[in-house]
């Protein structure tokens, strides 16, 4: 039976978050039901609750980086019991059919991937309710194993500020002894040097900001480039294997560009709005290349989930009741937070 639970939610671009009513589709056979615990803040939720993409459905119940426990199993669940931690990211469906889902990169679904919230909701009609609230029910293909041993709060930004920055170090096969530049110190920020150091590699954090070094030395960069140091960028000229571009919003590219050595990668992960135009001579005179990348798809995810479980590694998070959410927001724009927020769920519970 459907149920109805408490969400926190928008109901237009202009409103303040409050607490309202969903409605939660039963537990049906291939589905896994899970109590929220946690659930992280993205910009991205922002810019849906504010319509910034010009695609959202109202109300809005943001939030793709859910931590909790299983409560109720369908009978074709086999991988996950009542009582075990789990995760939900970005996605909460695909087609399961198309070359990009046959190749766990279900992110890329030709049929379009169906998010966490603001997705089409095939079960209930209109469109998906995210982790701003009590509970969730999603297919189990699209439910992560959290690790038992790492911090379940921290754990929660990995199922999208973690992934996204896991995914392309992946997919560029950065390794031990190359010299990687991590360009912006937020919330994709802080992993990207997380993952890249317990990788192996020589991490660079690159940033306009003095003030953040002794911070990023702590995440684990072995050097810190101040790139409105034009002397600084000169020296580590044509010096980097692999450079991850956090920056959220359109910028200059071509200091960047120079800072790649021949055949080096400059991947985008922030930047989802034009960028200004850039000198084709910096990629040509190098052989260089820009990449963007998404999410990652659910093998990846757990695969990365696993290595932070080997590893010990979380978001470093500041815990927030769910009655501030909208105060962290304007914090979020302010660039005001080390490194994310995670609402704890019993306030909304309770």
């Amino acid at each position: 039976m459907n149920t109805t639970i408490k969400a926190y939610g928008a109901n237009d671009a202009k409103a303040d978050l409050k607490q309202m009513d969903i409605k939660r589709r039963a537990c049906g056979d291939d589905d896994v039901k899970i109590d929220i615990s946690y659930c992280g803040v993205c910009h991205s939720d922002i810019h849906t609750v504010r319509n910034d993409w010009k695609n959202s459905g109202y109300p809005v119940v943001p939030g793709h980086e859910i931590v909790g426990r299983v409560v109720e199993i369908g009978k074709n669940v086999t991988k996950f019991k009542e009582g075990d931690l789990v995760g939900v990211g970005c996605m909460v469906d695909s087609c399961q059919e198309c070359s990009a889902c046959k190749e766990d990169l279900e992110q890329f679904c030709e049929k379009g991937m169906i998010g966490t919230y603001n997705g089409k909701d095939k079960h209930l009609g209109g469109h998906t309710f995210g982790g701003y609230s009590t509970s969730i029910t999603v297919n189990k293909e699209f439910v992560l194993t959290i690790p038992e041993n790492i911090d379940a709060k921290g754990a929660a930004p990995l199922l999208c500020a973690g992934i996204t920055t896991w995914s392309p170090l992946r997919a560029w096969k950065v390794k031990k002894g190359d010299k990687v530049g991590v360009i912006g110190l937020g919330g994709l920020g802080h992993m990207g040097v997380k993952f890249a150091n317990a990788l192996g590699a020589h991490v660079v954090m690159i940033t306009t900001s003095p003030d953040k070094a002794k911070d990023a030395k702590a995440l684990g960069a072995h050097e810190v480039l101040i790139s409105k140091d034009q002397d600084e960028m000169k020296k580590h000229r044509n010096s980097f294997d692999f450079i991850l571009n956090t920056i959220p919003v359109g910028h200059e590219m071509d200091p960047y560009i120079a800072l790649l050595n021949r055949d080096a990668t400059m991947v985008l992960v922030g930047a989802v709005e034009p960028l200004k135009p850039f000198h084709g001579g910096g990629l040509i005179l190098g052989r260089k290349r820009i990449a963007g990348s998404l999410i990652g798809g659910i093998k990846e995810t757990q695969e990365m989930l696993d290595f932070c479980g080997e590893h010990n590694i979380v978001s470093d998070i500041e815990l927030i009741d769910i009655k501030d959410i909208n105060k962290a927001y304007e914090r979020v724009i302010d660039s005001d937070v080390k490194y994310r927020f995670v609402i704890d769920m019993a306030s909304l519970k309770s």
